[in-house]
């Protein structure tokens, strides 16, 4: 795509979601990063319903810390690997208290410092919770960036430095929700609902349904 068909891309995304925000459900940056570590190979559905119970009881660092990794097993246990997911939560909460005074940094090295932190999880916090202009690449996003001609890569870090490179900068803060949201309900995996597709004439993706 061309600059003018990028911008004309966003803007009809924009017009269609004006005001895009993550669906998990949370009440504080830390309970944002907890629903997100929660959510890799998970659906933010799932997620929801096991946080719903957790969060009025474990709210901040030190109560979720309180829990100990079998109590924080036993409310996260429909959620896929969620043993693993207990130790790093529980590990990430220690880290909050005795590097954060119990809050969540807003730079990405701290960020990924934490267990269970990678790039992805880092780049949803600094943009959702800190309101910076990146691009988190999941799996929706890097299948829309390549099907698209948006943004295409062979890896995650291609398409997310491709996005930051083409993206408005009057894009850049709400890409990432308009993208994974297109690339959730819209541009799917397996058949993408083209027809219903506010950017089809502009997409290059070669499978396109009438």
């Amino acid at each position: 795509m061309n600059k003018i068909q990028i911008a004309s891309f966003y803007r009809r995304l924009a017009a269609s979601n004006p005001a895009p925000t993550t669906e998990l459900c949370y009440a504080s940056p830390f309970q944002l990063l907890i629903a997100v570590i929660l959510s890799a190979q998970a659906t933010d559905v799932g997620v929801n319903k096991a946080t719903a119970r957790l969060f009025p009881v474990a709210p901040t660092p030190d109560k979720m810390l309180a829990l100990g990794v079998e109590g924080l097993a036993e409310y996260i246990k429909t959620i896929g690997l969620y043993r693993t997911k207990a130790k790093n939560v529980i590990a990430t909460c220690r880290m909050l208290l005795d590097l954060h005074s119990g809050e969540v940094p807003d730079n990405r090295e701290a960020l990924e410092a934490l267990p269970g932190v990678g790039r992805k999880t880092a780049n949803v916090m600094l943009n959702t919770a800190f309101g910076q202009p990146t691009i988190a690449v999941d799996t929706h996003i890097f299948r829309l960036g390549n099907r698209t001609g948006l943004a295409p890569g062979k890896t995650v870090v291609d398409v997310e430095n491709k996005l930051l490179k083409v993206t408005p900068n009057e894009f850049k803060k709400d890409a990432h929700h308009w993208l994974i949201l297109h690339g959730r309900y819209i541009c799917k995996a397996r058949k993408p609902e083209c027809e219903r597709c506010v950017v089809a004439d502009l997409c290059r993706f070669k499978g396109k349904t009438p």
